[in-house]
């Protein structure tokens, strides 16, 4: 069982902490890997999560131009588009 004694560091207005790299092979986590953060009884759970790998029209279906600044495609060329 790998075990560690660290340090709370701030993180721009967050807070963050390294995992050693035997922690994280022991439960099999990587660089990038999406994690599930809650507290359960005054202690902080870390839980694995597995990657979705969402079809082309799963991404666009999630898609919410109001939540992205009204940002999509235009229905015209604009800009250096235009020929």
């Amino acid at each position: 069982m790998a075990k560690a004694v660290l340090d709370i560091k701030r993180w721009g207005n967050n807070l963050g902490v390294r995992l050693p790299v035997g922690v994280a092979r022991e439960v099999h986590l990587h660089a990038d890997q999406r994690v599930r953060i809650e507290v359960e009884n005054g202690r902080v759970v870390i839980t694995p999560l597995e990657m979705e790998h969402l079809t082309l029209d799963q991404r666009l279906a999630q898609f919410d131009a109001e939540h992205h600044a009204g940002e999509a495609m235009a229905a015209t060329p604009v800009g250096a588009e235009r020929f």
